[in-house]
């Protein structure tokens, strides 16, 4: 396929300055050195032939080997048979491109042996031999430029390689168009399928990479539209610092209740020590009473009488206990009402404290109440009732301050209220300019197409004008052609109709001038008024818009 891309009758350059010989053709060693590269490549190539051939070369054996030199460097190279050797040997160098071409005798080839002849037309078979083996080398080395669609990888850029494919294509189209086929939807269908293994990887990144755009945009769209302001980042910052503060002051009041707690704790472990303590002397005490009354010596009357003392005693004590029980149930009573009553007036607290931050009262009120501290805490473990909440006073500080606050929040409100008003009344307002302006814009819209449709009117009628001026023109010069073949014929003088006649045209031509030039100013008058009406109707447009955006 690659020879059929070559030129056999490739014209060579005959206007370049002809190239000096630098190789000793005639040195002997050089020319046994040329003789082996002949041998060696027409042996490996199949051309079977002695080097005793070569050495006693013949005019005809000189004859094959050239034509077989020139046949596998240009397959379609025009040898015919039957024509002398003189008469082709030099034109094949010459389209071969021989650089020597110049110093060629064809009477040489009558004795190709002489000493005289020999060494240059061995140069030209070594140079034969050379151009082939480098033909070969180059047609095996797999270069772009060979165009080998076989050798087109499946993913390439190289133009070499389109060309390759292109030319494959239209080789083979070419070869059905004369066998008389017209129907290249093979090809056509092959070339697709190469192209679209070639794209197939890029495709696939190209998808993937589209995709992960279509994400990132989607993201990004995403983030524009959830993204808050910084104005609103700044008051949500801010918001977050305040309930921060808020926080921390809940966590202190917090760690103090614990610490008050945990010093509660300790004080009934040693109360309880203490009892432990009381308990065992008394115990102890106890038992040296017993060990005394043991070794005592007491007569009947003091047993008995201390027989009914410890017996008055006994029941003393039994009604003691019974009442210490007793009075321990109802401390333990009160203990949980107490602790109950505690938890409520926490929870209570809490909630104070809770309205306060809704209200931005805590931990910092704001102006005029900056100086007041409304926290209220309370101390369960404080055994004085005017010391159970550590705050300000509740009736003298406390309630005199959230009545002044309720009623900043009630003069706020109803100062809301009024703008709120004031703002729907405005939008009314603006409601009803809209509308008017609507009006307006649709009055000024009929106007306009009023406008339109006279500016067509006159354009229609100064078209009619034209025509009939036209046609005036045109039967005027009928007219004077007329008279002027008239005149030709017949020999007369009719200067003074010819002249009646050109003025005439000349009127005609004048008006239609006239006409023309009126038709364009009505028009340049026309789209005047309709660019005027244009801008006022986008000036109104704009300032509503303005107006808008600045509400």
């Amino acid at each position: 396929m690659d020879s059929r891309r070559r030129s056999s009758t490739s014209k060579p350059n005959y206007g370049r300055t002809p190239l000096t010989r630098q190789s000793p053709l005639r040195d002997r060693p050089y020319q046994a050195k040329m003789r082996q590269d002949v041998y060696n490549y027409l042996n490996e190539s199949g051309f079977e032939i002695s080097m005793q051939t070569l050495t006693s070369m013949q005019g005809k054996d000189y004859r094959a080997i050239f034509d077989t030199l020139v046949l596998t460097l240009d397959p379609c190279h025009p040898l015919k048979e039957g024509v002398r050797f003189e008469e082709e040997f030099i034109p094949a160098l010459k389209a071969l491109r021989y650089p020597f071409t110049h110093q060629i005798d064809t009477k040489w080839l009558a004795a190709v042996a002489s000493p005289h002849s020999w060494p240059y037309l061995l140069g030209v078979l070594h140079w034969l031999v050379e151009l082939c083996k480098m033909r070969n080398e180059y047609l095996f080395s797999g270069h772009p430029t060979i165009q080998d669609p076989s050798h087109v990888p499946e993913e390439f850029d190289d133009p070499f390689d389109h060309k390759a494919l292109a030319f494959q294509y239209r080789e083979e189209t070419y070869t059905l168009w004369l066998d008389l086929q017209d129907d290249f939807s093979e090809w056509n269908q092959v070339m697709e399928e190469r192209y679209q293994k070639r794209n197939v990887r890029i495709q696939g990144e190209l998808d993937e990479k589209t995709e992960r755009l279509i994400r990132a945009k989607a993201e990004c769209d995403k983030l524009k539209s959830t993204a808050p302001l910084v104005g609103e980042l700044k008051k949500r910052n801010e918001q977050l610092q305040k309930d921060c503060e808020k926080l921390k002051k809940i966590l202190e009041r917090y760690e103090g209740r614990r610490d008050k707690l945990v010093e509660q704790i300790a004080f009934e472990k040693a109360e309880l020590f203490k009892g432990g303590e009381l308990l065992d002397s008394l115990k102890s005490e106890l038992d040296k009473l017993g060990e005394t009354v043991k070794t005592q010596n007491l007569s009947p009357e003091e047993v008995i009488r201390m027989n009914t003392d410890r017996e008055t005693l006994t029941r003393n004590l039994e009604d003691l206990k019974q009442k210490i029980a007793e009075t321990h149930k109802m401390v333990m009573t009160l203990e949980v009402k107490v602790t109950n009553r505690a938890a409520a007036v926490e929870e209570a607290l809490d909630t104070y404290t809770n309205m306060l931050s809704a209200l931005e009262l805590f931990p910092n009120p704001p102006e005029p109440w900056q100086d007041v501290d409304l926290t209220l805490e309370l101390n369960s473990a404080s055994s004085n009732p005017q010391q159970l909440l550590i705050g300000l006073d509740i009736r003298k500080v406390i309630k005199p301050t959230l009545s002044s606050v309720a009623e900043t929040k009630r003069l706020e409100r109803a100062t809301l209220e009024n703008e709120s008003v004031k703002v729907n009344n405005e939008f009314d307002q603006l409601t009803t300019e809209c509308k008017n302006l609507d009006y307006e814009l649709c009055e000024l819209e009929k106007k306009a197409t009023n406008v339109n449709e006279q500016a067509d009117d006159l354009r229609d009628a100064a078209q009619q004008e034209a025509q009939v001026s036209s046609a005036e023109a045109s039967r005027l010069e009928r007219d004077l052609a007329h008279a002027r073949t008239a005149a030709i014929a017949n020999g007369l003088g009719v200067k003074s109709q010819l002249q009646a006649l050109q003025f005439s045209y000349k009127e005609q031509v004048e008006k239609v001038s006239r006409l023309k030039e009126d038709t364009v100013r009505a028009i340049l008058k026309n789209s005047q008024e309709i660019a005027m009406f244009k801008q006022e109707v986008s000036r109104h447009l704009q300032e509503l818009r303005d107006f808008a955006e600045a509400d």
